[in-house]
């Protein structure tokens, strides 16, 4: 997805950026997945009285493909004062797609796969479930598929009903389409979606960029840190491509890391490359996500030197950002498909990944990119 404009990705309080809500693209990150259900909502309402205080603009809520974190309490705040909200969480490119209104995850019901294991409560079995309190009519795949003009009055007749538009999509076309018929009904409908719904969005906004200075050059020699924040099974043959070229793995106990009581290894800040992952191999404690989040991000705050991070998964990422006291992030591009590479204000590269994405060679692309050196030591990715 092409911007723009300037981008800014602030991570400091929605109160404590709408001084800057006037650029032409601001994306505010919340931080409120794992918060009680009111205080999300009050995040939310403060970050879109600060959206709607500058200029008209179009806004986009950015939610969980599968429909993890505070979804209906936040999209009930978001939806205020909206003609509608047309929604769509699928995110094709991850094979996470919605039927019937029912997300499916690799062609299986989300309720019926592990995605929740580490959340309190059980997956939502539709999307009107997952949106509780919010008035939602499914679209269906016949008519997102179907002439503009009647995407259009559909969508049309269920914001005059007092509803909002849910939207079945298969494939990023899908998305194409629902994104654009949201454009042409104009500033009184908002979106929310997964990712896959923005670079829709993104595909339809596109225009020239601006001319921006050319990034600095990357430090070959600085060390480079991959913090893994997930268990799922991918990440384990992921990060055997780094090791594999001379990475440092370090895998983490999640008991010991929920207690606190692991510390950092002292050889970790002498290798080039060096990977804390959770080790998922007895299973996870329900609930037990943010915990561990918050202790990889003290191990990555007391990483000796200045490396710059590779950090997947979402919480992951926050989490360590916070705990380097990272406010702002400048996208420069995608290394693949979810992998963003963005720079801080100080000139620190940063990668952000969902836990889920990438196949096995990601990581590996990730540290290529950063490292060009690297490429000579590998085979083709």
């Amino acid at each position: 997805m092409r911007a723009r404009g300037p981008v800014r990705l602030s991570l400091a309080a929605a109160a404590d950026v709408a001084e800057t809500a006037a650029a032409q693209d601001l994306v505010m990150d919340l931080n409120t997945r794992h918060l009680p259900p009111a205080e999300a909502a009050s995040a939310v309402r403060t970050a879109l009285r600060a959206a709607l205080a500058g200029p008209p603009r179009l806004l986009y809520k950015k939610v969980d493909s599968q429909l993890r974190g505070n979804l209906a309490a936040e999209a009930a705040v978001y939806a205020e004062g909206a003609q509608a909200v047309v929604i769509a969480p699928a995110l094709p490119a991850a094979r996470r797609t919605v039927t019937g209104g029912v997300v499916h995850v690799n062609g299986v019901p989300l309720h019926h796969t592990d995605g929740w294991r580490a959340e309190r409560a059980a997956a939502p079995r539709s999307l009107p479930e997952a949106l509780s309190g919010l008035p939602v009519r499914t679209v269906p795949l016949d008519v997102v598929r179907s002439e503009p003009a009647a995407l259009d009055a559909e969508f049309r007749r269920i914001a005059a009903s007092g509803a909002h538009p849910a939207a079945d999509a298969e494939t990023d076309a899908d998305l194409d389409a629902v994104a654009v018929a949201a454009l042409r009904l104009g500033p009184g409908f908002r979106l929310l979606g997964s990712g896959g719904l923005a670079a829709a969005l993104g595909r339809a906004l596109v225009r020239p960029a601006a001319a921006t200075p050319a990034p600095s050059p990357v430090q070959d020699s600085d060390p480079l840190l991959f913090v893994v924040g997930t268990a799922e099974p991918g990440a384990v043959a992921q990060i055997a491509h780094l090791t594999a070229l001379g990475a440092h793995h370090v895998p983490l106990d999640p008991a010991d890391l929920a207690a606190g009581t692991v510390s950092l290894p002292r050889t970790a800040g002498a290798p080039a490359l060096t990977v804390f992952s959770i080790d998922g191999s007895a299973g996870l404690r329900p609930g037990a996500g943010r915990a561990l989040s918050a202790a990889l991000a003290a191990l990555a705050a007391a990483y000796p030197g200045r490396p710059d991070l590779v950090l997947t998964g979402g919480e992951t990422a926050r989490t360590t950002l916070d705990a380097l006291g990272i406010q702002e992030l400048e996208p420069l591009g995608e290394i693949h498909h979810g992998a963003v590479h963005s720079r801080t204000p100080d000139g620190r590269r940063v990668v952000t990944r969902p836990g889920s994405y990438g196949a096995e060679n990601s990581l590996l692309r990730i540290a290529v990119a950063l490292r060009p050196r690297l490429a000579a030591a590998t085979a083709p990715v």
